[in-house]
């Protein structure tokens, strides 16, 4: 607001903030948002029915669900903290996806049962593999200057 107490617009000569959930955000925000809750489901479900079978698979899963909450979170929040937090953790994602999907093919007894990651995604259609890359090309764009 300005002295006479009604609002003065933007500010001459400095760039609108980015909203990351907008436009094409607001899809990866569903989508993280929906894998969160798929994630987190499976893995305490997986955690309270059985957790000796298979520990570091579901112990997995749960990494991924936060990994996937804290993304969803940070693109809802936008600015310019927020989408560097949501950088390095789509970097982080990306990373666990490729290590723990070669891994689950290099040695599958590892894993006697599957996690989010598992074969870089096949049982989610290849989505978690997608998705932080589409995550980082997105954040990129949204880059404040």
């Amino acid at each position: 607001m300005d002295r006479t107490g009604t609002s003065a617009g933007p500010h001459p000569g400095r760039k609108p903030q980015f909203e990351l959930g907008t436009g094409p955000g607001r899809v990866l925000v569903w989508f993280y948002g929906v894998f969160t809750v798929a994630a987190a489901s499976r893995s305490i479900v997986q955690m309270v029915l059985d957790f000796g079978r298979a520990p570091l698979a579901y112990v997995l899963s749960a990494v991924a669900a936060l990994v996937y909450g804290f993304i969803t979170y940070s693109l809802v929040r936008g600015g310019e903290k927020a989408r560097r937090a949501a950088l390095v953790c789509c970097a982080a994602e990306l990373a666990g996806v490729l290590v723990v999907g070669a891994w689950t093919l290099a040695k599958p007894s590892a894993f006697p049962d599957a996690t989010v990651w598992s074969d870089f995604g096949m049982g989610y259609l290849f989505i978690p593999v997608i998705l932080p890359v589409t995550g980082m090309i997105w954040l990129r764009r949204a880059r404040s200057v």
